[in-house]
């Protein structure tokens, strides 16, 4: 038994869930998301609570897919309803961000800029110069843009330099010993 299955997904108010066939439709005040389902879940709505349950609960796939489902269910609601955000913070000398037209610009210690397009339903801000927030309903492409972001510096196991998510902890690891 899927223990993350069995928990029902309570569907706030304001939050409009319509489910056709294998889709499923979430629309909040911050937007739309919808989602196809595979056939080994069957999902129901009753009042204000959506369920899932697998078609055959002896069938592994059908098992593996309870759990997946209802939780990406409650990731399409949470993020209708309040949104995902991530922080990056950029650590190194002469290391910086900015926004400028739809662009997330960057200076990391490289001979260029690094320049990367913001996606139309992400929203990316500067807070100083050294945090980015990357913030949209989708809880996928804000843990992916979040991560390309990180890969353009990954953070330094030795200085610490790079750019490393807010609640990120870095172990250094110490320097070359010197030789006598």
């Amino acid at each position: 038994m899927s223990k993350i299955g069995r928990k029902p997904v309570e569907i706030p108010e304001g939050v409009d869930v319509q489910i056709n066939g294998t889709e499923v439709k979430v629309k909040g005040p911050h937007g739309e998301l919808s989602f196809n389902f595979k056939p080994y879940v069957v999902i129901k709505k009753e009042d204000n609570l959506i369920k899932v349950e697998p078609v055959n609960k002896k069938d592994k796939q059908a098992r593996a897919y309870w759990g997946l489902t209802r939780q990406l269910i409650n990731n399409m609601v949470t993020g209708v309803t309040k949104g995902f955000e991530k922080k990056l913070v950029i650590e190194g000398i002469g290391y910086r961000a900015q926004v400028q037209n739809k662009k997330l610009i960057m200076q990391l210690g490289y001979s260029h800029p690094v320049e990367m397009e913001i996606p139309d339903d992400l929203k990316v801000e500067v807070e100083g110069t050294t945090v980015i927030k990357v913030w949209g309903i989708d809880k996928y492409k804000v843990g992916q843009y979040a991560a390309l972001i990180r890969e353009k510096r990954l953070p330094n196991p030795y200085k610490g330099k790079g750019i490393r998510y807010e609640d990120e902890v870095l172990r250094l690891k110490p320097g070359k010993a010197g030789v006598k």
